[in-house]
């Protein structure tokens, strides 16, 4: 009984020495490299590393302007809110949620077209610009301009232009701030006459002083 005590405590101490030994020549090979801070630095947050080198953590990707892992995904799409942070979304609303909910009846009479980023895809209206007019065509849809002097309220002349319109006003007038009215323009601030002008609505008239009379080109004083 005591040599098989003696082979048992013989055998433990070995096993012991094994252990403390095994664990000293694996723990430099366990610690990370010096270079790995470095590394790290030079390609920025959210990198990970594996035996095959190093690339984005799952729910980052490379910002397309400095290179780095810098660009939440959002897997279900952010719609009208922003990507924040992996699949965390920021909404007009304020509220923050893996996704938002988008408004109702956002793609009109026209239906959609798919828009898709890097957060996910979302539906946008297909519209014309303002000033236009959808029209349907054999080739498909296309936007045609609107002649707003149809219905435009133009004191003066409507000239209709490329998504718009502008109002003109005849000789002796001119366009008012509300750019839709006319009113005079006092041609006698021009000084036109030679001695005495009198401003009328849309013209004026020229007078002499006595002594005088109007010449024949209606301006000057003989």
């Amino acid at each position: 009984p005591s040599v098989m005590l003696a082979e048992l405590l013989f055998q433990a101490a070995c096993v012991s020495l094994l252990l403390s030994g095994g664990q000293g020549r694996v723990y430099p090979g366990r610690k990370k490299p010096p270079s790995f801070a470095v590394e790290r630095r030079r390609v920025g947050p959210h990198v990970c590393f594996s035996g095959f080198g190093s690339g984005c953590c799952p729910g980052w990707m490379l910002s397309p302007g400095s290179g780095q892992c810098t660009l939440p995904l959002c897997s279900f799409g952010c719609g009208s809110g922003l990507c924040i942070a992996p699949n965390l979304c920021s909404c007009p609303d304020g509220e923050q949620g893996i996704t938002c909910p988008e408004p109702a009846g956002t793609c009109g009479e026209y239906g959609c077209d798919l828009s898709c980023n890097h957060g996910g895809c979302q539906e946008v209206a297909r519209v014309c610009p303002l000033g236009f007019s959808m029209l349907e065509t054999p080739n498909g849809i296309r936007c045609t301009d609107i002649n707003e002097c149809l219905s435009a309220a133009c004191e003066g002349l409507c000239v209709n232009t490329e998504g718009g319109f502008v109002c003109e006003c005849g000789p002796g007038m001119q366009l008012s701030a509300d750019r839709h009215s006319c009113q005079d323009t006092d041609e006698c601030l021009a000084t036109p006459c030679q001695h005495r002008c009198k401003n009328s609505i849309g013209s004026y008239r020229c007078s002499c002083r006595p002594g005088y009379h109007l010449h024949g080109n209606r301006h000057s004083c003989v």
